[in-house]
C-alpha cells in the first residue's frame, strides 16, 4: 500500500540522500549540509510548506516537497510543487500520478488557488504525467536573480 508520510526531523537524512540522487540527474549543485539546515527551518514552520516521503509499506520510494507563496495575480495562496522524486525502480508504475493527485487534494484542502511546478524540457515522461493531471504550460518564462549573502 502506498502512503504519503509527513517528513519529520528524524527522516531528514533520508530525503537529503534522495535529493542528491535527484539533483544528479540534471547536474544540479546541492550542498547536503545546507539542505539539512533548510529542512530544520522548513519543518518548524508549516506556513512555508510540507514535505512527505512516498512509501510502500516500510520502503521509501521517493519524496514530495510543496512550498507556498501569496499571489495577487493568482488570487491568494499558491502551492509550488517544488520537488517530486521517485527512485528509478518506482518510476513508470503509476506512483507519480498518485503523488500528484495527493498534492492536488492536499493543497485544495489548504485553500490554495493554484498549483505551479517546473519540469525539465527533456523530461517528457514527467510532462506527460503532469498534462494528464490537468497541468498546462504557463505562457511566461521564469527569470531569476541570485542574492549573494555574505
Amino acid at each position: 500500500m502506498i502512503t504519503f508520510e509527513k517528513l519529520t526531523s528524524e527522516n531528514i537524512d533520508i530525503i537529503v540522500a534522495m535529493m542528491q540522487d535527484f539533483y544528479a540527474i540534471d547536474g544540479y549543485d546541492i550542498d547536503p549540509i545546507v539542505s539539512r539546515e533548510n529542512f530544520k527551518i522548513f519543518l518548524d514552520d508549516e506556513k512555508l510548506g510540507q514535505s512527505w516521503l512516498i512509501k510502500e509499506n516500510d520502503l521509501v520510494l521517493g519524496y514530495i516537497i510543496v512550498v507556498y507563496f501569496f499571489s495577487f495575480e493568482f488570487k491568494g495562496t499558491v502551492a509550488l510543487l517544488d520537488e517530486l522524486y521517485l527512485n528509478a525502480d518506482a518510476r513508470g508504475k503509476g506512483l507519480g500520478k498518485k503523488a500528484v493527485e495527493f498534492v492536488k487534494e492536499y493543497v485544495q484542502d489548504k485553500g490554495c488557488k493554484l498549483v505551479l511546478l517546473e519540469v525539465e524540457p527533456h523530461n517528457l515522461p514527467a510532462q506527460k504525467l503532469y498534462e494528464s493531471q490537468g497541468f498546462g504550460f504557463h505562457p511566461r518564462n521564469i527569470m531569476r536573480y541570485g542574492i549573494k549573502n555574505n
